[in-house]
């Protein structure tokens, strides 16, 4: 052991410079090279005869140029991320320069040319070539010449420094086919030939190996670390004539980093990749383990071509390498691509019986390689796509009349004559586009699948060979002896609140149970109590780079059904595969289990071995133990054995159980390095699991299934201890559990965005926080772990003290052994070895204190307390400043607090989280000091923007954008200082929300744009972010809603986040927030709270790391939060790198919260989270309190400053030199001593020899905050060429107002030409009485002054321009206000300006378009249009010349009208995926829909006259939608689970009406001809209209008082225009009645616990008058009736409030259980509530009468009503005791 009190030296060496192309920095501080993502544009063209030509190669170009946004530059605008193009053999081009060296070359097809990259190393170049040519000949193929390929490496600007110094010397090698060889023989012999030489330079060239690029007598690859429009210039051969292909793949990559990337740049050989791999890591453990069973007989060489997987490489290149294997194995290219990416087909019910049959094969071969992903592919034989099969990625295509297919990631990336268009298609979610070119045509998605289902009679191979549990024998179970049983759950660690908090709700109602605010407790490494090894891991999630998924919304693309057991040769396609069990879910009950295990059939036969080590061996026996266990689990698979079953039962005083992750782990990694693990299956028999992390960590680590046989005696204990009801059979609830625990793991799963439990098994999604090396070694193997400690031995020695407390090693006599600890982990607890919390009641009090008294000798005491408890819970605690390395300044030199304040900001807390009293008293607040408070995700009242009476301002500076979009008008976006993109959330990241319609008041409504009493929902996943480059689209459009605002984009700390960062810089964003996991008033099951995301330290010391690294850091300001909570708290946030700070529940606190942590349910005693009437009444915070306390917090800040001799934040910003590891707290106990704090400290400069870049690398490593602000190219100064779209619009109206001609031409790459402009209806600036307009906004005024309208044309358009009408509505926003929406009372007229535009519409086209704008499109629309729509119509129809069938093509692209608010969207065509998801006020008429059409939506009207996609309305809680269903498929793709819709047939009412209003108009905007037919046979289609109706909806709308706030298609009450500011943030605002508190006689019998304190007036029992008892041996108390009943309804009183003062020293000398007793007696559990007094008093029968109770002055419900009854019901306890006997 060792106390690390150094920083570590850098692990690379000082250089100068990298000559490798493809080397990425080493592992050092917190950066992780193996977390690098990427994404991109993709685009393929393709001659469908398969003629090649140079114009194909052209067009390709042409195509990647029009991609350009979607890739990337980092800090050099010269050096991009990768782009490259994958073309068929140019035949004629091969020849010609063949015969400049006089090599004739064989015949197409027989001869391959593949590029190669070597290092600029001589020596390695003649090493690598001889290795090549020497794998050549041993082959027997002809080694024909070497030819070094022409580049142009100084064109224009030049590569970037980065790209120019790692460039690879780069060379062609020619090679011939053997005599006799075939074309087809020929390409498995290179694969071979490349394998073999690869496998030699890696031997002998380590490092500075070469990379093929290409090998293939059918393709060429020509790829760099090139921009898009540096492709064609770079590579000489792309521009010869000669050079001609019939087929072209280009990809713009967007990496998140700034690194050498030549050989990750795309295509592969392959493939392009757009996409992530989420279960990377699991399925490179499995392919490693088949290559111990893999063989073909086309490839007799195999095994010396493996590993397969080339190190090092990305997701993408990775995929290649298997895909490549599968092809040479002898499945076809897009046979091979479904294999590793089937669509989602067990829930689908429209999936034909072989279809579904072909996938369930397919699923017991190989697991899916899951993820979001567009995969394009051509081997030159065919060229083809596919999308994931949650279709998270977009693909457009044409089809044209002249033979030509051209498609990608956007449409109009090339130019297309409009009478040449065949066809507009999408690629739809699991589907397959594929052309053949030796037929000529395209092959359509079912026709290929059909013909693969057909392949082979799957069917019948399933039917005959696959084995479930209903085949299983029935046998009994082995029995846990009812003596042990308390001793087996004390020993495996359950507690009080793991039956009560955890395991009782799984059981009761199939649920994880909810919890609120946060985790506040220590890291499992850092804590003082026994740990199991499962609370040292942590869940990693999506954020940015690939989206979570909702599991319950979304859950037709998830499973947890898998086949377990062995599996056959991958490359063998036989009914072997099938001879698997397929469990419907990984949980088994007991008797499962045992069926498994005595299962003989089939040749299966399992082997039960001990999973347990002697206890006489110590902490050292552990080791040892697992060695053994995975010796002889390698041994049964030798032997035969179809199942290990590592079983724990043999647990008793002699024997201690291995803990179980670890022995899962070490068995599955040894059986995986031995190439084993694929031949058997791994079962878990423990008692340890109990918890969905656990369960989900079993998975993770490679088990195949789990039977946690002690979870089902806990939920035995729960029905014995009436805990669970006696009258449910114990096999439901066990069957609840286990469905809970399936639920859960779905959401863990969904939280990484992963859908099957197939991929996610052995995945190792986890990041492990204080393990040391030699458990990760062993056990989990390739898992970060960057902070090392704990070791084998230490976690052996805290699993020897757990099971000391089930099986004692002497007599105890102050320990009851039949109950169960309650160690405090959930809720805090003031009893002895409880565990620590931060936010403690004596800190609590202490922080108000000095909040209320502004006293700093109050907040010296808190910070006191505070830091002491940092020191027990987090990272921090255990960091210290180096004071005396310092010298110190006088305190008046250091910026005063006032400057220091204005670094801070308030959480992301919405007004409804939170009640309005408290969200507008933060905003005042913070205002006062030039702070920033956030709105969080729940919109904002517009009447907030304007000033207070007093001069004060309720306007939340920074409004946040979350997944729900909620109240997200184009005038809530301008009206923000900051805008906030909210990625993730500290307390649940990964997961959405929900506010239950009794939260939603009209207040609420009204800021969300809902309807009252209406749930809402937060979707997990932002629908426009899907990707990096998706995410650097939503900043491009907010920067366009509000050029004067900064875009933030809240991460949450975990491992990688940094890179993560990088890629968000890159993406343009103007400031980042890292917030760590343990904060939020959120509410989310345990799971969440407790296991996902990481402290704020280790999240921004490795983002502030990875941007100057990056040399991005200059350019972002960092933000962290996380229980910050006092001057040293920020004074070490801003050394790890941090500018802002956050603040969330110490505020809270400040203005009254004392942790309940009951925020989900309503009842917040002192109405802070909280929307009940009554209770907000009780808030009683002021701005005063929050300013207080933040200055307190700023001046400790200054005292810290000045004796590290800083004088302002800025200076101390990065300066982890002033931070040391704390000797003396690592000290504390022996697993503390192994931590190592060095990579959270490491300084930047020592990052220098990583840099690549010389020229600026000196700029860079002295960039430690941000100095200069992103380049967005949106202001007007701009030059005209590439000026945005919008400026020249603008103009135009101004122009056209005043009468003058306007004109523009765009410059490439922005495409357009403006060409007229004009007045319609009103007098222009030659006649008018005012003369010209001097800008928009006076235009904008004569406009309506005159009520006349201007009209624009702009006759051609592209995709490069982006979010066409956002500055302009971001203008009007800024001059009408709320009238620039659909909720002003004087709105711009509809139609004032008008613009027309022809051409291919750019992404976001029409983004929060405000009203009185009308745009129409003649041509089509990519991704986001419509966006945000705040009243503005938008109109989009095919060209007039087009001759293809508009209801039968894609017109608009994915997400088209998402979180639209108001305004009209007509379009002539189809719509893609997710259309409309969250709308809340718009009206849509569209020709049909993809995928999730509708979900989320809460308000407008919606009309589809066409074919919906699958899950249709999924989670759609308002508004209504009319679905023209001739053919009754809806049943089959609607989402029917809650919100409840109801699905009826038109009734002739006023609905229909409304109905036939919207398609009259939608005839008028496009000319629909589907349209015209219906209205036109109205009376026969009429009964083939479906009417969507969600039934709170329904019913609120019948609610509703007021009936004009229902008129057309607002669901919203109009805004007024101008309403008077409230008079203090206290006011109560709007809101729905609630009922006035029933009186006692009422709840006699009948009340509600969780409003008790509320609702049940307190009656103690008075004493008795002195003289009159002491008369008597009677009770000194007066008797009341009904004793018993009274004391149950006083005890539902106690609130359980998280923050018992009851239980401290405060409030109980001895520490009483309070809380837990007045529990106990409400439920009537009187022995158990007698239990629980004697565990902490001995005496009760005196204490329970002469005790002067400073328990009851100290209860918290008397801050805001009476104390609860305690001493009273403390003397019952005691007399029902003796009354029972």
């Amino acid at each position: 052991s060792r106390v690390v009190l150094q920083i570590s030296a850098p692990k690379h060496p000082e250089r100068e410079m990298s000559m490798l192309y493809n080397e990425l920095p080493p592992q050092q501080g917190l950066y992780d090279p193996a977390f690098e993502k990427d994404a991109c544009g993709v685009g393929f063209i393709a001659d469908l005869a398969g003629k090649p030509s140079h114009k194909t190669v052209i067009d390709a170009a042409h195509i990647l140029n029009h991609l350009t946004h979607r890739g990337a530059c980092g800090c050099e605008t010269e050096t991009g991320d990768g782009a490259g193009m994958l073309l068929g053999m140019p035949d004629l081009f091969m020849r010609k320069v063949a015969a400049e060296q006089s090599v004739h070359l064989p015949a197409k097809g027989l001869y391959s040319v593949g590029i190669i990259f070597f290092p600029k190393d001589e020596e390695a170049i003649k090493i690598g070539k001889k290795a090549i040519e020497d794998s050549v000949t041993s082959h027997k193929q002809k080694f024909l010449m070497w030819r070094k390929l022409p580049v142009r490496p100084n064109y224009g600007k030049g590569l970037g420094a980065t790209a120019a110094a790692c460039e690879p010397h780069m060379e062609q090698v020619f090679i011939g086919a053997g005599e006799g060889v075939s074309s087809a023989e020929f390409e498995k012999i290179l694969y071979v030939i490349r394998r073999k030489a690869f496998l030699v330079g890696m031997e002998k060239l380590e490092k500075k190996n070469f990379y093929f690029v290409s090998l293939s007598s059918r393709t060429i690859t020509y790829k760099g670390m090139l921009k898009s429009e540096q492709v064609l210039e770079y590579f000489r051969d792309l521009n010869d004539p000669d050079f001609e292909s019939h087929v072209a793949l280009v990809h713009s990559r967007f990496a998140t980093n700034t690194f050498p990337g030549w050989s990750r740049a795309h295509p592969y050989r392959y493939i392009c990749h757009n996409g992530e791999i989420n279960t990377l890591r699991g399925n490179k453990n499995w392919q490693r383990a088949r290559e111990g069973v893999i063989s073909s007989p086309d490839l007799p060489e195999l095994q010396e071509c493996c590993p397969i997987i080339e190190p090092e490489g990305s997701d993408s290149q990775t995929f290649d390498n298997v895909l490549e294997l599968l092809i040479m194995g002898g499945r076809t290219l897009p046979e091979a691509v479904l294999m590793m990416m089937p669509e989602a087909w067990q829930n689908n019910p429209l999936m034909p019986a072989e279809k579904r049959a072909y996938y369930k094969y397919m699923a017991s071969t190989i697991e899916p390689w899951d993820g979001p992903a567009l995969i394009a592919f051509t081997d030159g034989e065919v060229l083809g796509a596919t999308l994931d099969r949650n279709g998270l990625r977009p693909c457009r295509y044409y089809v044209t009349r002249d033979g030509k297919v051209i498609g990608g990631s956007e449409v109009g990336v090339i130019p297309i004559d409009d009478e040449n268009v065949q066809a507009k298609g999408r690629l739809m979610p699991g589907k397959m586009f594929l052309i053949d070119f030796a037929q000529g045509r395209m092959i359509s998605d079912e026709e290929y699948k059909t013909k693969l289902a057909r392949k082979h009679p799957f069917e019948e191979w399933l039917k005959n060979e696959e084995i479930t549990m209903a085949m299983l024998p029935k046998v009994a179970p082995p029995e846990v002896p009812q003596d042990k049983r308390m001793q087996l759950l004390r020993t495996f660690g359950y507690t009080t609140e793991t039956l009560e908090m955890l395991i009782q709700p799984m059981a009761f109602d199939a649920m994880e149970g909810l919890g609120s605010m946060g985790n506040d407790v220590p890291l499992a490494c850092i804590s003082l109590r026994p740990r199991t090894i499962f609370d040292y891991f942590k869940q990693l999630f999506a954020q940015v780079t690939n989206p979570p998924i909702d599991p319950i919304r979304e859950a037709v693309v998830m499973t947890v059904e898998c086949f377990i057991g062995p599996e056959a040769n991958l490359l063998e396609e036989s009914a072997a595969h099938c001879r698997r069990l397929y469990l419907p879910q990984p949980t088994l009950s007991p008797e499962e289990l045992a069926a498994i295990r005595d299962f003989k059939g089939k040749g299966y036969k399992s082997k039960v071995i001990d999973s347990t080590f002697a206890r006489a061996d110590g902490a050292e026996g552990l080791g040892p133990a697992i060695a053994s266990l995975c010796a002889e689990a390698s041994k049964a698979v030798t032997e035969g054995y179809a199942f290990i079953i590592l079983s724990d039962r043999a647990t008793s005083a002699e024997r201690v159980a291995i803990p179980a992750l670890m022995a899962v782990g070490a068995v599955h990694h040894h059986l995986t390095r031995n190439l084993q693990r694929t031949r058997v299956g791994i079962i878990s028999d423990s008692g340890e699991p109990r918890e969905v992390h656990h369960h989900c960590l079993m998975a993770g680590y490679g088990a195949d299934a789990v039977c946690p046989y002690m979870a089902y005696i806990a939920i035995e204990k729960l029905v014995e201890d009436n805990k669970l009801p006696k009258d449910v059979p114990i096999e439901k609830l066990c069957y609840n559990y286990r469905k809970a625990c399936a639920k859960g793991m779905l959401k863990v799963m969904a939280k990484m965005g992963v859908s099957t439990l197939a991929s996610y098994k052995g995945a190792q999604v986890f990041e492990a926080v204080g393990i040391g090396a030699d458990v990760i070694d062993t056990c989990f193997r390739d898992t970060p772990s960057r902070i090392a400690g704990v070791t084998t031995a230490l976690i052996a020695r805290d699993y020897l003290r757990q099971h000391e407390t089930g099986f004692f090693p002497r007599e105890l006599t102050d320990v009851n052994v039949e109950e169960l600890e309650n160690p405090g982990e959930y809720a805090y607890r003031s009893a002895p070895r409880s565990e620590a919390h931060i936010n403690d009641p004596g800190a609590i009090a202490a922080l108000q204190d000095a909040a209320r008294t502004n006293s700093r000798r109050a907040f010296a005491e808190f910070s006191k307390q505070h830091d002491a408890a940092t020191r027990r819970c987090t990272i921090r605690g255990n960091l210290d400043f180096s004071f005396e390395q310092c010298a110190a300044i006088p305190l008046d030199e250091v910026e005063p607090a006032l400057e220091i304040v204005k670094r801070f900001r308030t959480g992301a807390m919405s007004y409804g989280s939170i009640s309005i009293e408290s969200h507008s008293t933060l905003a005042v607040a913070m205002n006062r000091m030039s702070a920033k408070s956030n709105t969080g995700e729940g919109g904002e009242a517009p009447e907030r923007f304007q000033k207070m009476g007093n001069g004060d301002s309720m306007r939340s500076s920074i409004k946040q954008v979350a997944s729900g979009r909620f109240g997200v008008t184009i005038n809530y976006l301008t009206n923000a200082d900051e805008l906030q993109i909210k990625m993730a959330q500290g307390a649940k990241p990964g997961e959405g929300g929900e506010l239950p319609g009794s939260k939603v008041n009209k207040t609420i409504a009204r800021c969300r744009n809902s309807t009252p009493g209406v749930g809402l929902i937060s979707p997990p996943p932002h629908h426009d972010i899907y990707s990096i480059e998706d995410l650097a689209q939503l900043i491009f459009d907010l920067k366009n809603s509000n050029r004067a605002a900064d875009v933030s984009v809240k991460l949450v700390s975990e491992v990688g986040v940094g890179v993560v960062a990088a890629g968000v810089a890159k993406a343009k964003a103007d400031h980042i927030l890292i917030s760590g996991h343990d904060g939020g008033t959120g509410a989310s099951r345990w799971t969440g709270i407790k296991h996902a995301g990481l402290p704020f330290e280790l999240g921004i010391a490795e983002t502030h790391q990875t941007l100057v690294l990056n040399g991005l850091r200059g350019r972002v300001s960092l933000e962290t939060d996380g229980c910050l909570r006092n001057g040293r708290d920020v004074a070490i946030a801003a050394a790890l790198g941090a500018e802002m700070f956050g603040f969330a529940t110490a505020p809270l606190i400040a203005m009254g919260c004392i942790m309940m942590r009951k925020c989900h349910l309503n009842t917040c005693p002192v109405g802070i989270a909280t929307q009940d009437e009554e209770l907000r009444r009780k808030f009683q915070g002021t701005p005063e309190h929050v300013m207080n306390y933040l200055f307190l917090v700023a001046e400790e800040c200054r005292e810290i400053m000045a004796k590290l001799g800083v004088r302002s934040i800025t200076e101390l910003v990065g300066r982890c030199d002033l931070l040391k590891p704390n000797a003396e707290a690592l000290k504390v106990d022996p697993k503390f001593a192994n931590l190592d704090l060095s990579s959270v400290i490491l300084p930047a400069k020592a990052l220098r020899g990583s840099i690549l870049n010389l020229r600026d690398r000196d700029q860079w490593l002295s960039e430690n905050h941000k100095i200069q602000n992103q380049d967005h190219g949106l202001d007007d100064e701009v030059p005209s060429g590439v000026r945005a779209l919008d400026h020249h619009i603008m103009r135009s109206v101004v122009c056209a107002v005043n009468g003058v001609p306007f004109a523009a031409h765009g410059e490439f790459p922005l495409e357009h030409h403006l060409a007229t402009s004009r007045l319609v209806g009103g007098l222009t600036g030659l006649a008018s009485p005012d003369g010209d307009a001097p800008n928009f906004h006076e235009a904008v005024k004569r406009i309506r002054s005159m009520k006349a309208r201007v009209e624009v044309d702009i006759p051609v358009v592209g995709n490069m321009n982006r979010s066409i009408g956002t500055i302009m509505s971001n203008e009007l926003a800024r001059l009408l206000g709320e009238d620039a929406t659909a909720f002003g009372t004087n709105p711009l007229p509809d139609s004032s300006i008008v613009l027309r535009f022809k051409g291919h519409a750019g992404q976001s086209f029409g983004a929060f378009c405000a009203k009185g704008v009308d745009l129409l499109l003649e041509g089509d629309a990519n991704d986001y249009c419509g966006k945000g729509l705040s009243g503005g119509e938008i109109t989009v129809y095919p060209p007039k010349k087009t001759l293809f069938k508009a209801e039968e093509n894609i017109i608009v692209g994915n997400t088209c009208l998402y979180g639209a608010t108001g305004g009209k969207f007509f379009a002539r065509g189809i719509a893609a995926e997710r259309f409309a998801v969250r709308n809340s006020g718009a009206v849509t008429v569209v020709e049909g829909c993809g995928d999730h059409g509708l979900e989320y939506m809460t308000g407008g009207r919606a009309v589809i006259l066409g074919e919906v996609g699958k899950n249709f309305s999924a989670g759609m809680s308002g508004g209504i939608a009319w679905v023209y269903d001739p053919n009754g498929q809806l049943r089959f793709r609607a989402n029917f689970a809650e919100p409840v819709r109801d699905f009826e047939r038109l009734a002739g009412d006023s609905y229909e009406e409304e109905l036939l209003g919207y398609i009259r108009e939608h005839v008028e905007a496009t000319g629909s001809d589907v349209a015209r037919r219906l209205l036109a046979n109205w009376d026969a289609e009429r009964i083939h209209f479906v009417q969507v109706f969600p039934l709170d909806y329904k019913r609120a709308r019948k609610q509703a008082m007021d009936a004009d706030s229902w008129k057309g298609s607002s669901d919203l009450p109009a805004r007024p225009a101008e309403a008077a500011a409230p008079a203090a943030p206290q006011q109560t605002v709007d809101a729905t009645a609630v009922k006035a508190p029933p009186k006692e006689a009422a709840v006699a019998t009948k009340y509600n616990k969780l409003r008790g304190f509320v609702e049940i007036e307190r009656r103690p029992e008075p004493y008795r008058a002195p003289m009159e008892r002491a008369t008597d041996w009677g009770e000194i108390y007066t008797p009341v009736k009904a004793h018993d009943e009274e004391r149950k309804r006083q005890a539902a009183r106690c609130m359980d409030c998280g923050t018992p003062f009851c239980q401290t020293h405060s409030g109980c000398p001895i520490h009483n259980l309070m809380p837990e007793w007045n529990e106990l007696v409400h439920k009537e559990q009187w022995k158990t509530a007698l239990d629980r007094l004697l565990t902490t008093n001995n005496f009760p029968e005196f204490t329970g009468r002469v005790c002067p109770a400073p328990c009851e002055g100290a209860c918290v419900a008397g801050l805001v009503a009476a104390p609860v009854t305690i001493k009273n019901i403390e003397y019952a306890i005691v007399d029902r005791g003796f009354k029972e006997g």
